[in-house]
């Protein structure tokens, strides 16, 4: 019997399987293994499966001793981190940022600066007030492209005066940078790490993944800086670990290698512009109250609820509903009380409108207190 209630998620932003390319995984694991099986199933070294390692320094034109090749982008953030932030550093963060960052953070102890955002990326202008008001931080961290959770982009203007920052304040920029090929709309910006590398002030840490472009499963990502900073890191990853997951780094090095990898990011992007345009349209028939900046990219769309209605309250009811969401206050170290993050990735076409036709439901249960 079907069910009368299938449960819908709005909450994890990873891609749903219709749109993840097995077969092209299939592939590429049987090429990894037949044509290096040594490299594949071997420890290795912290710093990755080298000829992912150099594709990756190839794609991002720097040298491939400023690349290591981590398990997931999450573990690469975690490695800087450590590295950078210690308990009472000063760390500079994105109003609203990624809900994992900020725990992490506030769990080492660092004393963590949220900084506003407008609809093209951080206010640049505050957070120069804040630098001149004496805060020295030990990293910046911005997600440029598509920003978790809030799917606003970092305009170019804003890109060049925030490395103006850093240059003039001492600071490294971390640019956490998954998104940044998941674009359905408007012409791709240069990333904050190219624009230092060719030639702009500032210092820039950029960190990626295959995890929105591929698969989650993979858990590949990685980390590009200066060459002494990443040997540091790599030293530590060789204690934490000996080495990364050698076969699932030699398997996406094939996928890329072998043309899979742009056939899945288009595919990817045309799924997720069309679940993007078919939400607003749910939210604006059966939410119109509701404010969002429908994104040009991305996985995420935030969404401010009216005032006299508690989100925290809401992802309740919706969870009644079978409807999950994530409350805008996870990514805030306060407010957001007012707001959710509706991540539209693994959300079916089909299973959009059900989704926030239940959610508003879920808001007028709330409204009638």
């Amino acid at each position: 019997m079907a069910d009368p209630m299938p449960p819908i998620s709005f909450a994890r932003g990873a891609p749903s399987l219709d749109i993840v390319d097995v077969a092209g995984l299939s592939a590429a694991a049987a090429r990894a293994l037949a044509e290096d099986p040594a490299g594949a199933t071997a420890y290795g070294t912290s710093v990755g499966y080298p000829p992912l390692r150099q594709w990756i320094a190839d794609r991002h034109r720097v040298d491939v001793e400023q690349v290591l090749v981590t398990n997931g982008s999450l573990q690469a953030d975690a490695f800087l981190f450590d590295h950078l932030v210690g308990p009472g550093d000063e760390v500079i963060v994105e109003r609203p940022t990624y809900d994992r960052t900020l725990r992490n953070l506030v769990a080492a102890g660092a004393k963590v600066h949220q900084v506003a955002m407008g609809a093209d990326g951080l206010e640049v202008d505050q957070l120069r007030t804040l630098l001149a008001s004496g805060v020295r931080p030990s990293v910046a961290h911005v997600i440029p492209n598509f920003q978790n959770p809030a799917g606003v982009t970092l305009s170019l203007a804003k890109r060049q005066a925030l490395l103006a920052l850093s240059a003039e304040y001492g600071f490294p920029v971390f640019e956490d940078d998954p998104y940044a090929e998941i674009r359905f709309q408007g012409e791709p910006l240069p990333s904050m790490l190219s624009l230092v590398r060719d030639g702009a002030p500032g210092t820039v840490v950029h960190a990626s993944s295959f995890t929105k472009t591929v698969c989650p499963g993979v858990r590949v990502g990685y980390l590009i800086g200066p060459a002494d900073l990443i040997a540091a890191i790599a030293e530590r990853a060789t204690s934490t670990y000996i080495s990364p997951g050698m076969l699932a780094q030699a398997i996406v090095y094939q996928f890329c290698v072998g043309g899979d990898l742009e056939r899945s990011i288009q595919t990817v992007r045309e799924a997720l512009a069309r679940r993007v345009r078919l939400l607003g349209e749910a939210l604006r028939t059966h939410l119109p109250e509701a404010r969002f900046i429908e994104p040009s990219g991305g996985y995420f769309l935030w969404v401010e609820l009216p005032e006299d209605v508690s989100a925290a309250e809401v992802a309740e009811a919706a969870a009644a509903r079978r409807v999950a969401v994530v409350r805008g206050s996870d990514f805030l170290l306060s407010g957001g009380e007012h707001a959710l993050r509706l991540a539209y990735s693994a959300v079916k076409d089909a299973e959009i409108d059900a989704g926030v036709r239940r959610l508003a439901d879920a808001v007028a249960e709330v409204r009638r207190g």
